[in-house]
């Protein structure tokens, strides 16, 4: 598992937000909330020390060899400027973007992680990824998830046309997100939340303070145990919520509520 480490100073904070999944449910509902997001990126900018994106950023996302989905042009443009003002920021594959390449790397000059790392913050350890195929469960998403990721399946798709591949990929797309839609917390806290059981199973060889994941679509606090807590991001389709660090203390707060 890839370390890195951070020297996070008194007046900064790292900040932390999954699932955007822009593109989705139509239009007109990701632009607004584009630009909701956009309006969090310029509230936090004043203290921001790392800004981490735990995957499922865009409902899809596939990069042909000269072609990228249109849209999105005022969130990556403020990743930009983050960029630009030597903000680093750090993307995470989800299930849902888990073709993301190198053209924001190039373009923009963030750091994409594909699996969960390993995050050391002055004195705080943290595991942090976005957690689609963590834990048991979810069995048939498993086998996808490795074709998906294998290289000779992403080649073939590369041969599809773009406009056939992309709405192939929106149908599959909607039916991931409707899967999640009625979970509540209830149902969530004890066996069933897998990314929990995880967590719990990782601890028991090594330590870590916080396990910050999102893909689970419900923001949670759970305890591991008496010294470790399991955090998901929730989602910003109907919660807005993001994770906020500040050198001690780990928050899960609430955009414009």
């Amino acid at each position: 598992m890839q370390t890195i480490s951070i020297d996070l100073k008194k007046d900064q904070k790292l900040y932390f937000a999954s699932d955007f999944h822009l593109g989705a449910p139509s239009q007109e509902s990701s632009r607004l909330r584009e630009k909701k997001i956009i309006r969090w990126l310029n509230a936090i900018e004043k203290d921001v020390a790392a800004l981490f994106l735990v995957g499922d950023l865009f409902d899809f996302w596939f990069e042909y060899t000269h072609v990228v989905p249109k849209g999105y042009v005022r969130f990556l443009s403020k990743l930009a400027d983050l960029s630009e003002k030597g903000i680093p920021i750090y993307m995470f594959h989800g299930n849902h973007d888990m073709w993301m390449f190198d053209y924001l790397q190039q373009e923009i000059g963030v750091t994409i992680f594909s699996d969960p790392i390993t995050l050391k913050v002055n004195q705080t350890t943290m595991m942090v990824g976005h957690g689609d195929g963590l834990g048991p469960g979810d069995n048939t998403y498993k086998v996808i998830r490795k074709i998906f990721r294998n290289n000779l399946a992403q080649w073939l798709f590369h041969w599809i046309h773009p406009d056939i591949g992309y709405g192939l990929a929106i149908k599959w797309s909607s039916r991931s997100r409707l899967s999640k839609k009625h979970q509540t917390e209830e149902e969530l806290k004890g066996d069933n939340e897998w990314l929990l059981q995880y967590s719990k199973e990782i601890e028991k060889n090594e330590h870590h303070d916080f396990y910050v994941f999102g893909h689970r679509h419900l923001p949670m606090e759970l305890p591991v145990n008496e010294k470790s807590t399991y955090i998901n991001l929730g989602e910003w389709i109907n919660y807005d919520t993001f994770g906020e660090f500040n050198g001690t203390s780990f928050e899960l707060n609430y955009f414009e509520k």
